[in-house]
């Protein structure tokens, strides 16, 4: 188990590290972190996929400008095993949530999302704007 200053040290390590363009992770079994699944996910600069499947292959994409919000959780079990599970809060209409679950380097991955997400949000000039309750629109009618 690492402690909080080795985790610390790493991440700095990552921020000033390049990071990849791409990236290619498998979900992984919980046992050992063996990758014995059919499920990949592909991360890209402009898009998200998840591939599923074996005998019936399903493709879930997401464009990195709808993703909002990256959460990281690690259980003991995954822990354990060096796994985290990353779940994407996202604008799309398929799916507002995705998860790469059971997955090697996840805080790399998680920094690499975050980033590459508000670059592209930068890139197509999309802005979230939250309403902060400044005043009604009554307040309009005065003037």
């Amino acid at each position: 188990m690492a402690t909080y200053d080795e985790d610390v040290r790493e991440e700095k390590e990552e921020m000033t590290e390049e990071t990849p363009k791409e990236y290619m992770e498998r979900k992984r079994w919980l046992l050992f972190g063996l990758p014995w699944t059919f499920t990949k996910y592909f991360l890209r600069p402009d898009m998200l996929t998840i591939r599923t499947g074996f005998f019936k292959i399903e493709e879930n994409d997401c464009y990195m400008y709808k993703v909002q919000d990256v959460k990281l959780t690690a259980t003991f079990m995954e822990r354990l095993a060096g796994l985290s599970t990353i779940t994407c809060f996202t604008g799309d209409t398929t799916d507002p949530t995705l998860e790469l679950k059971h997955i090697r380097k996840g805080r790399e991955i998680k920094n690499y999302l975050l980033k590459e997400s508000e670059a592209a949000r930068i890139r197509r000039r999309t802005v979230n704007m939250l309403d902060i309750g400044t005043g009604d629109f009554s307040d309009l009618d005065n003037l």
